[in-house]
């Protein structure tokens, strides 16, 4: 008994469905057809519908990780990600090994694209939020100089490792032995760093002062017997400008390999210095002399005069903070000391800080100072002493004759010498 007409209409659609195409079926095609659309709503709908919301979330926050993640799914690049949604796709599709083989090549090198993108997103957000935070901890609302010029060293750095990395992730995922190409590329770069080795270790020096930050551009440091203010610190070489105005130059490795002094990070100078004055001193005067130095120590301080008391109470130390009346304090009394019986003189220690680190301000402070104790010793008829030696000399008759002998420092009578009888 044969089928009947509707028996073989209802049929019909099925065999349509099993038609096989390019060796695959009508239905097979279909579904993969389905696959692909899905997927592809998916990525319109992150990278539009979703990163939308995410946008209009993020400007009502302070952080900086959901603007980022706006950043990348608008980085979605359709055209790159498109091979790889259609090899997902066609998974369950037969097709000729090549084809497949070449789909997949197709599909990672789209996919390796947009995850340099997308990486390079995140790095750019990480750098940025490096540079603003070197600005708030700045006071002047800049940038710290040396990151802000490394900050595309390391960029390139960076993203040329991911690279590297995506790279043989790929090759690794299509079936290629990645295992040669490390060997090569370990003993490329082994004979690369003997040739440049010290270029290299400039570069890895430069990235040390820029994490370790042993000084920054504007500092003044002293290496070895050179000094000077930091001009510039680049991937190979770090220039100062020294106190006479040339120019020195540094390499970073050498850099590194030597002690720097860094006195733009002192807060505040401790200065100790002494003087002597003759043993005809009466001891009178020897008590008034402590005072005397304190108050021309915290003269220096701006709307201070004659602050400080004197006699046996400054000589005693103390903390001796200036008042700081019409201005911040400059310097800070610390003690005045009779300190020792000398050869030919009778010993004062004294200490006082600097409250900045500059060094002509100090100058100029230490300068002031020692001209208003010469004044203030000359009123009181304080003498300062000065080295002194004693000669006997026999005459013909062999009776002694007392004579001294008064020498000077060539600093203080220019090299004279002075005999007193």
């Amino acid at each position: 008994m044969s089928p009947g007409p509707s028996a073989a209409a209802a049929g019909a659609p099925l065999d349509l469905l099993d038609t096989r195409v390019l060796s695959n079926s009508v239905r097979e095609w279909i579904v993969a057809g389905v696959t692909l659309v899905v997927l592809l709503l998916a990525v319109w709908i992150a990278r539009g519908v979703l990163a939308n919301r995410l946008q209009k979330w993020a400007e009502r926050t302070k952080y900086k990780w959901d603007d980022t993640l706006v950043q990348i799914l608008r980085g979605i690049r359709l055209w790159l990600i498109f091979p790889a949604l259609v090899f997902a796709a066609a998974g369950t599709l037969s097709m000729p090994e090549w084809v497949h083989r070449a789909l997949g090549i197709v599909a990672m090198l789209g996919v390796a694209v947009q995850l340099l993108i997308s990486s390079s997103a995140i790095v750019d957000a990480a750098l940025a939020a490096v540079l603003a935070r070197s600005k708030n901890n700045n006071s002047n609302g800049e940038p710290d100089p040396t990151l802000a010029s490394s900050v595309g060293l390391l960029r390139v750095a960076i993203m040329f490792v991911l690279f590297v990395v995506v790279l043989l992730l790929g090759l690794d995922n299509l079936g290629f032995k990645i295992t040669p190409l490390l060997t090569g590329l370990g003993i490329g770069g082994i004979a690369i760093a003997l040739a440049v080795q010290s270029v290299l270790g400039d570069v890895f020096g430069s990235l040390t002062i820029l994490l370790d930050k042993p000084f920054v551009v504007g500092d003044f440091i002293v290496v070895g017997q050179q000094m000077g203010t930091v001009e510039k610190i680049g991937l190979k070489t770090t220039r100062l400008r020294s106190l006479s105005g040339e120019q020195l130059v540094f390499a970073n490795t050498d850099l590194l390999g030597s002690r720097v002094q860094n006195f733009k990070r002192m807060q505040e100078r401790r200065v100790l210095f002494g003087f002597g004055v003759t043993y005809e001193t009466p001891t009178n005067l020897l008590r008034e002399v402590p005072g005397v130095v304190r108050r021309a120590i915290e003269n220096r301080n701006p709307g201070v005069e004659g602050a400080g008391a004197g006699g046996a109470a400054a000589g005693a130390g103390g903390s001796g903070a200036a008042g700081e009346r019409g201005g911040k304090a400059m310097v800070r009394f610390d003690r005045c000391h009779f300190k020792g019986f000398g050869a030919y003189s009778l010993d004062f220690e004294v200490v006082y800080f600097m409250l900045t680190p500059d060094f002509n301000r100090f100058m100029d402070v230490q300068h002031a100072i020692n001209l208003d104790l010469m004044e203030a010793f000359a009123a009181m008829g304080v003498a300062f002493a000065y080295p002194t030696s004693v000669e006997i000399v026999r005459g013909e008759d062999t009776k002694p004759v007392r004579s001294e002998v008064v020498s000077r420092r060539g600093s203080e009578l220019g090299g004279a010498e002075v005999t007193r009888r």
